[in-house]
């Protein structure tokens, strides 16, 4: 990824994040991932939404579902621009944990787990930073392991 490219482009040029390319475009989110920002992307890699089926996908990027994917995509985004080091800062401020608010209204809390920061949505699902700081020209991306599913648990 390069640092001198928005988030849009850069995840439109990852080979690890195809489906997430894919939700964006379905979603019509490019244009505000193209934007200033910052924002701090907590984004899916291929393998974790190969963890959800096939099914699920396929339902997702549906044009009938263009605002459920909306709400999914925004529920993995913070305004701000939140490096590891800034989550680590917060998380010694907050005796270990932090809070941070998506773009889509909801909470993710940001915790340790030996040496991996992990992240906790509000139905109690988890998801692990595997690759941290990928500095874009507007914001920051997080790959995690996991896909957070918003909505009641």
């Amino acid at each position: 990824m390069s640092p001198q490219q928005t988030i849009a482009t850069n995840t439109a040029n990852s080979e690890k994040h195809t489906t997430l390319e894919a939700a964006i475009a379905a979603a019509d989110l490019e244009e505000v991932l193209s934007a200033e920002g910052p924002f701090t992307v907590f984004a899916p890699s291929d393998i974790a939404f190969e963890k959800l089926s096939n099914e699920k996908i396929i339902e997702l990027l549906q044009p009938q579902n263009k605002k459920n994917l909306k709400t999914l995509i925004t529920y993995h985004m913070v305004a701000g621009n939140f490096s590891a080091s800034k989550i680590l800062k917060a998380m010694c401020r907050g005796k270990g944990s932090a809070s941070f608010t998506t773009v889509q209204g909801d909470k993710l809390v940001a915790t340790m787990s030996g040496i991996d920061i992990v992240l906790t949505d509000s139905n109690g699902n988890t998801a692990k930073i595997t690759t941290a700081d990928s500095l874009q020209s507007n914001g920051v991306i997080h790959e995690i392991d996991s896909v957070f599913l918003p909505g009641k648990p």
